[in-house]
């Protein structure tokens, strides 16, 4: 059976559309069972009815026109249990009902499978017999794992928008959704630009050309530079090889011959695919054909078209390379989006993200967040070689992306756009104006930085100094540890970028969900393992080369303020410090004369919490880190789209937690700062304010929202709706009475404007 099953998997995989799909898999489904009747029911959610798809051995002129309530028949059964059901004799069934119009003769036994996706029944398969029998368990089994199967397929033609016209009105889903983790917040309506990684046919996707002799052409060229590349190979050999095994490149330059693989290309591009999708179809059905071959030789041949199809994608993706057409709106979407991606579409016509894998801490996500691009990640379900050119919207506050949008969500959207963009502009005149509270409080705020683009955003934004810089982020981009001379050059230009504000530097924070690939950390539980100040205290020799290049950085602008990840206990800090002091003496035993600068500490495990008062006696200054913190308090992992919505940073808990660390930094003296994504929420920066934290830290793109918010709202004030908000128990209802409390005092346009539409 799983020989079959493998078989059945790949002729559906390499199916065209939907239908195609569907009717594979009755066809083989029936065959591999040795039923009468194998048949597909989808659920139109229009009408809420099961609709016949697809069948062998029932009438096909039913197909579209049979449908069932989810009350109705045994389809229907299956459907609202979401189980098998599997009966001897259908007919004796009380809910058994008979469709004269299928022509069907009354079919005795009876198997049917749920088709779920994402907890959502989107289907029901069945098989059907004349005689009585139950079928047995190993036969439910497979037919379960086809439904499995199944689901997937359907879900890649909802994206694709192929799966439109289930019902008879001829309207079907007009569009689908598809949920990740946020990954950068804002809204974007645009065009999908899929970018491929190279040379993989797998994820080549279709794209309708109107100009098919110049895809002719292109195809042409790289059969010629392919075969070219054989006769070189083969004669670079040829001493090498016995004369049988030369023969093998006679194989290939066979095969590329034009009666061959070339004109079956050629025949596919002139019905309007472009070339590499026209190579993969091809290709794809050659080695499908070849791997269900019962001869080892021959199913080996697989291997070697494939090898011939992705040196041919190669050429005409080197072709293709000047030729990616940005348009106007791009959404950027791909299996792994880089940071070098990001590079490549032309400034201005940016203006979403999607990323299959990853999440909301990945660097493209940090980078995005940093540009101000909604970014959705970790869409795992998402077809992304089918949606090239397909309209989209991108929601980055809630991590959901429309594939085939309609008018009215389009247009709901579109306003989302333009409410910010209007707003962006509003904000601009704030820029050079501080940011004081109607009653006087003085309110610093910090922008977070990693990369050197982020200077001249944050200091478009007004920034008084950078909170956070995230010192991993050069680390990330390079392709082995940056040197001591490279790193002092990097520092040095933020340091001077900012001067004479101060800027605060992280030591080097890696682990967890940020690796380096040339550092590998392999770890069943990231997050509570090996990450921040303790891989630095394990490999001093990265710490001290670090320190150093920050101490030399900082040579006659003397604003540079070293901040220490990850911090659980007194120990930890203080083999930190010793380092650091090290370091500085070494520094000026070299001549170059640094005062030694201040040192902070991150307070984001809850251990740390509850040692406030101890560390803040050995440090000069605290920074909360609250997205870690709320993820510690909270026992959840935030770039895990099960539990993600769990995370929050308006918990009760949180928020106790946070104004502990405040009364005990200040009862002895110093200072303390938040540098997570909560410091740039403009509604809980009031509650930040009220606490008592002396300086908020936040992506530049936050930066302006924050500052008209706390212009607005007096202290006083903050500190009543603080009080009023740790009296509620429930994050949810935080939210809300805050939301509300602000929409009283008129400042609810600087929440974010897709929480408060009902999208």
């Amino acid at each position: 059976m799983l020989n079959t099953l493998r078989k059945i998997v790949q002729e559906v995989n390499s199916a065209k559309d939907l239908k195609a799909a569907l009717g594979i898999i009755v066809l083989r489904v029936k065959e591999a069972m040795g039923s009468q009747v194998c048949s597909v029911y989808l659920l139109d959610p229009e009408t809420n009815r099961f609709v016949l798809m697809a069948t062998e051995g029932l009438n096909k002129r039913s197909i579209g026109k049979v449908s069932m309530a989810p009350n109705e028949g045994l389809v229907g059964l299956v459907g609202t249990r979401e189980e098998p059901l599997n009966l001897e004799n259908a007919a004796d069934h009380p809910r058994y009902r008979y469709f004269a119009e299928t022509g069907e003769e009354r079919y005795a036994s009876f198997l049917g499978a749920p088709i779920i996706h994402h907890r959502r029944v989107v289907g029901v398969l069945v098989i059907q017999q004349k005689e009585r029998r139950q079928f047995d368990e190993g036969e439910e089994a497979f037919l379960v794992t086809m439904s499995a199967q199944l689901a997937g397929v359907i879900a890649h033609a909802e994206a694709t928008g192929s799966i439109r016209g289930l019902g008879r009105q001829g309207k079907g889903i007009q569009e689908a959704k598809f949920v990740g983790v946020p990954g950068s917040p804002g809204a974007a309506v645009g065009s999908a630009v899929v970018m491929l990684p190279p040379a993989d046919l797998d994820v080549v996707p279709d794209k309708h050309v109107t100009d098919i002799d110049a895809e002719l052409a292109l195809f042409k060229s790289a059969l010629e530079g392919v075969r070219a590349d054989m006769r070189a190979l083969s004669e670079k050999l040829a001493t090498q090889l016995r004369p049988e095994e030369r023969a093998l490149f006679d194989v290939y330059l066979m095969m590329l011959d034009d009666a061959s693989l070339g004109s079956e290309v050629k025949a596919v591009i002139k019905t309007g695919q472009w070339a590499q999708g026209a190579l993969r179809q091809v290709v794809t059905d050659h080695v499908n054909r070849f791997e269900l071959m019962d001869d080892a030789y021959l199913r080996e041949r697989a291997s070697d078209v494939k090898d011939l199809g992705r040196r041919l994608l190669a050429y005409l993706q080197e072709e293709r390379q000047q030729t990616l057409v940005y348009p106007d709106n791009t959404i950027l979407v791909s299996e792994e989006l880089t940071p070098a991606m990001l590079g490549e579409v032309p400034e201005g016509k940016l203006v979403g993200l999607v990323s299959v894998l990853g999440s909301g801490n990945s660097h493209v996500a940090i980078l995005a967040r940093a540009m101000g691009i909604p970014t959705v990640m970790g869409l795992v379900d998402l077809p992304y070689s089918k949606v090239d050119g397909i309209q989209m919207i991108v929601d980055g506050y809630h991590g959901e992306v429309y594939t085939n949008p309609s008018d009215v969500l389009r247009k709901q959207f579109a306003d989302v756009v333009e409410e910010e963009r209007q707003l962006a502009q509003g904000l601009d005149a704030l820029r050079d104006l501080p940011c004081i509270t109607p009653d006087g409080h003085r309110m610093p705020l910090w922008v977070n930085t990693g990369l050197l683009a982020d200077v001249a955003r944050a200091q478009k934004r007004g920034a008084e100094g950078v909170g956070l810089y995230r010192t991993e982020v050069p680390f990330m981009i390079n392709q082995r540890f940056p040197s001591e001379k490279e790193q002092l050059a990097i520092y040095r230009e933020q340091l001077a970028a900012f001067h004479p504000q101060p800027v605060t530097m992280r030591s080097l924070d890696i682990g967890g969900d940020k690796s380096l690939s040339y550092f590998p950390i392999k770890e069943d539980n990231p997050f509570l393992g090996w990450r921040g100040i303790r891989v630095t205290l394990d490999h001093p020799e990265i710490f001290l080369v670090q320190a150093r290049a920050m101490l030399k950085a900082s040579e006659g602008l003397n604003n540079l303020r070293i901040l220490l990840p990850m911090i659980s206990g007194i120990h930890e800090l203080e083999e930190a410090l010793h380092l650091i002091h090290r370091a500085w003496g070494e520094v000026r035993d070299e001549g170059t004369d640094v005062p030694m600068p201040p040192v902070g500490v991150m307070i984001e495990i809850p251990a740390a919490v509850y040692q406030t008062k101890e560390l803040a006696r050995q440090v000069d200054f605290l920074s909360v880190g609250s997205n870690d913190l709320t993820q510690y308090l909270l026992a959840v992992d935030r770039n895990n789209p099960r539990v993600a919505d769990l995370y929050d940073y308006l918990h009760p808990a949180v928020l106790q937690a946070l104004q502990n660390v405040v009364r005990d930094a200040h009862a002895e003296g110093k200072p303390v700062s938040i540098c997570g994504e909560m410091a740039g929420d403009p509604a809980a920066a009031v509650l930040l304010m009220a606490m008592g934290f002396d300086s908020l830290s936040m992506n530049a793109t936050n930066l302006p929202k924050v500052k008209w918010m706390l212009r607005q709202v007096s202290m006083t004030k903050a500190k009543e709706l603080l009080a009023e908000m740790m009296t509620i128990d429930n994050p949810q209802v935080i939210h809300s009475s805050l939301q509300l409390a602000l929409k009283k005092l008129g400042l609810a346009r600087m929440i974010n404007p897709a929480s408060s539409k009902t999208l």
